[in-house]
């Protein structure tokens, strides 16, 4: 949203803390702590929640801390997803972080570590972060060592109108392919407008390709193609083929290629709103909707991407992943106890209560009441496997043009053969 996933989904941060003797931060990276003229530490801590209601528990949670660690300041930056990304390119690229920042783990936290802008926390936080859920804490370990921790894990799949389903005589939510384009067919036929889409913002239209390239090629496919840079498989190539079929169906709503994901006219308040009949997206979306829309209350449902007849993939592996915190190398011994208080199970039970998160401590899990969260939580339960975001997964220049190959396919300027192409191209620069 940022949305939390990003929105997840998808991205990054920027900025941090700075001069000792100042008051006001002023730049990024500085000594540890950032002090101030008062004598207390100042930390600067960038995150992506800025819809409601997390952007405001997540500053009452900053208040919290504050409040039991006197002589610490907690100064916040949020930013919506493609700020976050360009931004934190940028400092990256300067060797500059913010003291906490988020992350959502991956191939671009691990280009960060290389960097050597990432603190290790893997002795610091050992004492702690045994309490979270070790398939939470995957994204933001690399070779053993832990850089980042989960403040949330979850998983992408459709949201759903069960009253516009039930007007167009969709009896039950498709578990295939074709039987998805089915109901998209029989939706449109009953005037109803099937799927709302932020092609604006490119990240949600790569989450089909991603998901059809998992029915298609396999979870194991898309893991080699990481790793030898070719995405030109035949596999892939279908992915493409069968989000074309879904194109050229029509449909999105009306100026989707404009929309944005979180605004009052965007795909989350589509959906909200009634105006669509649903939308592929991670767990934080029944509160986007709420929060850009009315919220459709009991009607709302979810289920899993459909299986592809013929494909290698299995309906059991999810595709999706959370968003987490990490530190700036030199960050100080207030920064890591901020996030031990993160990642209590009191601060996880306050973020499930109010922000309709997954849990990631134990002891939170029965904060989770909502019947669409526990039923997604029961789907990472059962996963069969498990692939985080392709713009997080993959360096950041390659999950860029996977959004940006993928947006074009969508629009109808990319082949299905040319999104791969274009793909591999970037990932063999990357060597």
């Amino acid at each position: 949203m940022g949305d939390p996933a990003l929105s997840r989904r998808g991205f990054l941060a920027a900025s941090a803390a700075a001069g000792l003797g100042m008051t006001v931060l002023t730049g990024c990276g500085g000594d540890s702590g950032g002090g101030s003229s008062s004598g207390a530490t100042t930390l600067e801590w960038w995150h992506i929640m800025t819809t409601e209601p997390a952007k405001s528990v997540w500053a009452s949670l900053a208040r919290q801390f504050e409040a039991q660690n006197p002589k610490v300041k907690i100064k916040i930056v949020t930013l919506e997803n493609e700020s976050y990304k360009s931004k934190m390119t940028a400092l990256t690229a300067s060797g500059k972080l913010p003291d906490i920042f988020h992350t959502w783990g991956g191939g671009v936290l691990k280009q960060q570590v290389e960097a050597g802008l990432v603190q290790d926390l893997t002795d610091r936080a050992k004492s702690w972060t045994g309490t979270l859920l070790p398939v939470a804490q995957e994204p933001y370990k690399l070779d053993g060592k832990v850089y980042g921790i989960p403040d949330d894990i979850g998983m992408v799949g459709f949201w759903y109108n069960k009253a516009l389903f039930k007007k167009a005589g969709v009896a039950t939510p498709p578990t295939t392919w074709s039987g998805f384009l089915d109901a998209v067919r029989k939706l449109k036929s009953a005037g109803i407008t099937p799927i709302a889409l932020a092609g604006k913002e490119k990240w949600p239209g790569m989450y089909y390709w991603a998901y059809l390239a998992m029915r298609t090629a396999g979870l194991d496919a898309l893991q080699k193609a990481a790793q030898s840079k070719d995405f030109t498989g035949a596999g892939f190539v279908e992915a493409g083929q069968h989000l074309k079929e879904l194109v050229e169906l029509q449909p999105f709503q009306k100026g989707f290629l404009g929309a944005a994901y979180s605004t009052p006219t965007g795909q989350a308040a589509a959906v909200g709103n009634a105006k669509a009949a649903m939308e592929l997206m991670g767990q934080w979306a029944p509160q986007t909707q709420k929060s850009e829309g009315r919220g459709i209350g009991a009607d709302l449902g979810f289920f899993p991407f459909p299986a592809v007849e013929g494909g290698k993939g299995a309906l059991t592996e999810v595709f999706g992943g959370g968003n987490g915190l990490a530190l700036r190398r030199d960050a100080s011994d207030e920064a890591v106890a901020f996030l031990k208080f993160f990642a209590s199970a009191a601060t996880d039970r306050t973020l499930v209560q109010k922000t309709g998160t997954i849990p990631v401590a134990t002891g939170a899990e029965d904060a989770l009441t909502d019947p669409n969260l526990k039923l997604v939580n029961q789907q990472l339960k059962n996963a069969t496997g498990f692939q985080l975001f392709l713009d997080q997964a993959y360096p950041p220049a390659v999950g860029q043009e996977v959004n940006d190959s993928v947006a074009a396919l969508i629009a109808g300027s990319k082949s299905p053969e040319q999104v791969t192409q274009s793909i591999t191209k970037t990932a063999k620069e990357e060597q």
